[in-house]
């Protein structure tokens, strides 16, 4: 059993909407969870919508649910907002530009370069002391 200390399992997602919905208000919602579906004409449908495919929305909203109900919380992870989330995020990644094979050859022989007294480039144009 994966879900035994779940206190969530078994609680739809519409039945806690509803619950905060009937607790809080939309107003109140959209003070304490910063989530446009609770500020602009909002539904329970749409929101809904939205809860569904945005984890760390879904993840407030649950927290929220827990905490009314004095309901056993998960420890509150740091995300790269600076806000707790349930789950975490791997970074992204840095998106480089690929380098040729040849660039990687003519930076190696540079570096080799750049030690001795040679000119940069005297490989290429010659040395400049003839």
């Amino acid at each position: 059993m994966t879900q035994a200390n779940n206190p969530l399992h078994g609680i739809k997602l519409e039945t806690i909407v509803t619950q905060l919905v009937e607790k809080y208000g939309w107003e109140e919602l959209g003070s304490r969870i910063n989530i446009q579906c609770f500020k602009d004409n909002p539904s329970v449908k749409s929101t809904l919508k939205f809860l569904r495919k945005t984890p760390w929305a879904r993840d407030k909203v649950e927290y929220l649910y827990l905490k009314a109900n004095k309901l056993p919380l998960p420890p509150p992870k740091e995300d790269s907002r600076g806000s707790f989330s349930a789950k975490s995020r791997p970074a992204k990644a840095k998106v480089t530009a690929a380098k040729p094979a040849a660039n990687k050859v003519v930076s190696a022989k540079a570096s080799s370069e750049i030690a001795s007294t040679e000119p940069v480039n005297a490989n290429i144009w010659g040395s400049s002391s003839n």
